[in-house]
C-alpha cells in the first residue's frame, strides 16, 4: 500500500488585513492574508513544513525531495537540494523541482507515488510552498496568501493510502506569470473563471470518477483548490456536491496560498478524518489533477504538533500596507548612507554548508559539551580533535541575552540581536525575527528557524535565527 505517511502544513506568523489594503487604494475586503516575513520565502517555508512533517521519523529513511512552487527563489539552481542539506539528508537523496504550474504540487505527489510504487524511491519528501505577488491595487494582491506544506510519501506506516490518480492537461491563459514578470497576471475575470478553474475542475473530477468507478457519495471530504471561496462553491454546486463535504479553502483566514493550497486544505482534512474516510482531492492549473484517498487506522496516531489550527490561531498583523510593500520591495526607499554590504563568498558558503544549513557543531566526546561552529579543540576540557556531530536546529533553547540595534541596516527595524542558550550545553549569536520588541524577555523560550540572511550578488544567503516559541 503506497501513500501518505505523515503530512503537516506551515504559514507565515504575519497577516495582512485586506481592509488595510482597501485603506490604501480605496475599497476594502473581508478577512486577511498570510505574508511571509521579509526574511521568508517559498524555500524557507518548504523547510519549515518539512520540519514539522518529519519530527519523530528517521530522516535516514527519506530518499526523495520533490519541490514544488512558481515562486522558487532561483530560475536556475535547484531549491529541493539546498532543502535537502537544511535537513541533513543523505548526499544520495534524490532532488528534483516541479514548477511552472498552481498544481505543481499534486504533479510532484503524483511523481512520488509512482516512484514509490515502482520502488525506486522508498519514501519520498513533496514540499509545495508559495510566495506570489499580485499587482498593486488589483484583486490577486489582496487574494493571495503566503504558506507551504509537506507529505511524506512512502509504502510503510501509511496514514492515508492513495487509491487513484487522475490527470488532463488543458490549454489556457487565465492566469499567468511569463519570465519577464515579477507579478502574476490574469485574463478578464469571467472568463477565467467560467472556462477555466469552473470548467476544467468539475469535468475533471467526474471522469476521474467514472474511470475508478466510485461516486461523490462515497467521500467524506472533497479538497478542492480554488482561487477563493465564492469559485469553490460554484464548483461544488455544479458537481452537486454536500457542502458539509466540502473543505475549506480558508481564503478569509490567509488567502489562496497557490500550489501550496490544495495541501494546506488536505492537512486540515486528515487532521479531522477517521479510518475508513475517503478523500477526493483536485488541483488546477492548465488542466487538473485529482487524487482518491482512504484514511486508515494509522491516520489518528499521525498527527503533526502543530495543527493547522495553531497556524491560524497564531498570528500578528502587519500594522500598515506600506510596510507590507516595504518588505516585498515593491516600492524603491531611498538606501541608507553606509558602505555597500560584502559580497559574500559561495566557496566559504560551499565549505560551511553543514554547520551552515543544518546548524551543526559538535559534541565533546569526553566531557559532553557542546559548541558551536566546530571546533578542534574543547572549549571546557581542552582535548583536542575528539568531537561528534550535534546538531542544534530541534533543541529547546532559551533568550540568554539580547539588544536591539536602531541604527542597522534592517527590513523590519530595530535589528534584534541575541545570545540563544541551549538546553544540554552549547550559545549561539545571531538575528532574531518574528518578533514584537516589546515583548522580548531574557529567559523566554526560543525556536531556531530557517530564514533569508540576505541577497548579495545575485545569491541568496541563508541562515538560521532565533524566535519566540509560541505554543
Amino acid at each position: 500500500m503506497t501513500g501518505i505517511v505523515s503530512y503537516a502544513a506551515y504559514l507565515p506568523l504575519y497577516r495582512l488585513s485586506r481592509a488595510e489594503i482597501g485603506r490604501a487604494w480605496g475599497g476594502g475586503g473581508k478577512g486577511e492574508k498570510a505574508v511571509a516575513s521579509h526574511d521568508e520565502d517559498s524555500l524557507t517555508m518548504a523547510v519549515s513544513a518539512a520540519r514539522e512533517c518529519l519530527k519523530g521519523l528517521d530522516k535516514a529513511s527519506v530518499d526523495g525531495v520533490f519541490f514544488a512552487s512558481t515562486t522558487s527563489p532561483y530560475r536556475e539552481k535547484q531549491a529541493a537540494a539546498t532543502i535537502a542539506a537544511v535537513l541533513n539528508l543523505r548526499a544520495e537523496t534524490y532532488t528534483a523541482d516541479f514548477a511552472g504550474s498552481l498544481r505543481s504540487g499534486t504533479n510532484a505527489l503524483r511523481a512520488a507515488v509512482d516512484a514509490v510504487k515502482s520502488g525506486s524511491l522508498k519514501k519520498v519528501l513533496v514540499l509545495a510552498a508559495e510566495c506570489r505577488l499580485g499587482l498593486p491595487n488589483g484583486a490577486n494582491e489582496s487574494a493571495f496568501g503566503d504558506g507551504a506544506a509537506a507529505l511524506l510519501v512512502g509504502s510503510e506506516g501509511v496514514i492515508a493510502s492513495v487509491d487513484s490518480m487522475y490527470s488532463v492537461a488543458d490549454e489556457i491563459i487565465d492566469v499567468f506569470r511569463s519570465d519577464r514578470d515579477r507579478f502574476v497576471r490574469a485574463w478578464e475575470t469571467r472568463f477565467v473563471r467560467d472556462y477555466g478553474h469552473g470548467r476544467v475542475v468539475p469535468q475533471a473530477v467526474k471522469a476521474a470518477l467514472a474511470k475508478s468507478g466510485a461516486a461523490a457519495t462515497d467521500f467524506a471530504k472533497f479538497v478542492v483548490s480554488s482561487p477563493d471561496q465564492r469559485q469553490l462553491q460554484v464548483v461544488a454546486k455544479s458537481l452537486k456536491l454536500d457542502p458539509a463535504k466540502v473543505q475549506d479553502s480558508f481564503f478569509n483566514e490567509f488567502g489562496d496560498t497557490g500550489a501550496a493550497q490544495v495541501f494546506i486544505s488536505l492537512a486540515a482534512t486528515l487532521e479531522q478524518a477517521k479510518a475508513g474516510d475517503k478523500i477526493l482531492v483536485a488541483s488546477y492549473g492548465n488542466g487538473a489533477d485529482v487524487v482518491t484517498l482512504t484514511a486508515t487506522p494509522a491516520v489518528a496516531s499521525r498527527k503533526p504538533a502543530r495543527g493547522l489550527p495553531y497556524y491560524v490561531s497564531t498570528k500578528l498583523p502587519i500594522s500598515t500596507y506600506e510596510k507590507y510593500l516595504r518588505w516585498r520591495q515593491i516600492i524603491e526607499l531611498e538606501p541608507p548612507a553606509t558602505a555597500p554590504m560584502e559580497q559574500p563568498s559561495p566557496v566559504a558558503l560551499w565549505r560551511d554548508n553543514k554547520s551552515g544549513l543544518d546548524l551543526h557543531g559538535v559534541k565533546c566526546r569526553k566531557c559532553g559539551t557542546p559548541q558551536y561552529p566546530e571546533q578542534r579543540v574543547c572549549m571546557e576540557c581542552g582535548s583536542k580533535d575528539d568531537f561528534e556531530d550535534y546538531s542544534f536546529s530541534d533543541k529547546p533553547a532559551i533568550l540568554a541575552t539580547f539588544s536591539h540595534d536602531s541604527l542597522g541596516i534592517s527590513a523590519d527595524p530595530p535589528t534584534t540581536v541575541a545570545a540563544v542558550d541551549f538546553q544540554g550545553g552549547g550559545r549561539i549569536t545571531c538575528d532574531m525575527t518574528d518578533r514584537d520588541p516589546a515583548e522580548i524577555k531574557i529567559g523566554m523560550p526560543i525556536e531556531m528557524v530557517f530564514r533569508v540572511l540576505r541577497y548579495v550578488g545575485g545569491f541568496y544567503t541563508y541562515w538560521w535565527k532565533a524566535r519566540p516559541k509560541r505554543d
